[in-house]
């Protein structure tokens, strides 16, 4: 079985990179207007993406980007995520600021959640915003998928830290990975053998993510790491209780998968499933007060549409302006895939509504 679980993993993640790879030998479609150079914020590379000065010199709005790919894949000089950078600088005429975190296997949690945030924290410094021209009380944070996890994760910290003199006016959440409690929410039951991200992969890079060991990823499948006997698990169940937080159409009549005997010992050896840093889903009400006015992207087509729709209503309730974009055909990964030749309408669709929603609230 681990064998398997590793030959399927080996498999897909041997496609990606031959993706990635075959897009980075493309030739990026935005406008040669756009300055972009490479940096080092606080020991993390970072590529900054600057439209063209204005007559009048006027402060610019900004975007912090995380890309997507499992905290193992992608980075923010493929050509995917280049143009979509691009165009968002271009089309927002905004400073974008693409995070170029370290990857599993050269590091695991929480080293990419460091990066992210030493990088953030970096660039709101005053002097720093002055040196890009952006206006302090215009910057987004924003990420795809596991970049998604990093950007909340991110943006939950800076929320607590008294000292930041400088904090984000948005974040813009696109189908991001939130949690590792419960890998038979609704749309992980309905899209379990879904292309791009069926629900094994999604396991396996958790497991990547936070050290542990393939061997696991039958008991994180059913759901034992979070049994009723896990005394660890039973202060955060309420805040991921899809039976409540999912709307009836997300929900449609697929039942929760609870363990009444699980395997307390998985959350001993890993803790990073019940760490809010991994796992924003699970912050508390309080923290969830402090966010920002927040954009959530969420396809039908997709495993980790529950996460998103879940963060978003406890958003909501804790009383966040929240914007739930749902698309029904769409899949999970298809915002980048707008160049040639998989330029897809899913993705020039999904693109244009982000913008659209960063440019009227930014």
């Amino acid at each position: 079985c681990h064998l398997i679980h590793y030959l399927r993993l080996s498999h897909h993640l041997i496609v990606l990179n031959y993706l990635i790879c075959t897009f980075d030998k493309l030739k990026s479609v935005s406008s040669e207007d756009i300055k972009i150079t490479d940096a080092v914020f606080d020991g993390v590379e970072v590529r900054v993406f600057e439209p063209p000065a204005e007559g009048d010199e006027s402060l610019k709005r900004s975007v912090v980007y995380i890309h997507g790919g499992g905290w193992a894949l992608a980075s923010a000089r493929t050509s995917l995520y280049n143009n979509l950078c691009r165009i968002m600088a271009e089309s927002l005429n905004a400073v974008v600021v693409s995070v170029e975190y370290r990857l599993v296997p050269e590091v695991c949690f929480p080293e990419q959640y460091h990066d992210a945030l030493r990088a953030t924290k970096h660039f709101l410094q005053p002097d720093v915003l002055a040196e890009y021209s952006v206006d302090p009380s215009r910057i987004a944070i924003s990420g795809d998928s596991a970049g998604g996890n990093l950007a909340a994760a991110v943006c939950q910290q800076l929320s607590k830290d008294e000292d930041l003199p400088v904090r984000p006016k948005l974040q813009a959440l696109i189908y991001p990975v939130l949690q590792a409690f419960d890998f038979n929410t609704p749309s992980y039951q309905q899209n379990m053998n879904m292309p791009v991200l069926p629900r094994y992969v999604m396991i396996n890079y958790w497991i990547d993510y936070i050290n542990g060991n393939y061997d696991l990823a039958h008991e994180l499948l059913i759901n034992n790491h979070t049994a009723l006997n896990v005394g660890r698990a039973l202060s955060f169940r309420a805040r991921l209780n899809w039976t409540s937080l999912l709307p009836p159409s997300f929900k449609k009549n697929y039942k929760p998968v609870v363990q009444s005997t699980g395997t307390e010992a998985i959350v001993e050896r890993l803790p990073a499933l019940l760490d809010v840093r991994a796992v924003p889903l699970l912050a508390d009400d309080a923290t969830l007060a402090r966010q920002p006015r927040t954009y959530m992207l969420t396809c039908e087509n997709d495993v980790l549409r529950d996460d998103g729709a879940m963060y978003a209503a406890r958003l909501e309730r804790a009383g966040v302006p929240v914007t739930l974009d749902h698309f029904h055909d769409c899949f999970h990964g298809c915002m980048i895939f707008t160049m040639w030749p998989t330029d897809f309408s899913a993705g020039v669709q999904t693109r244009n509504s982000y913008i659209k929603w960063l440019d009227e609230n930014l």
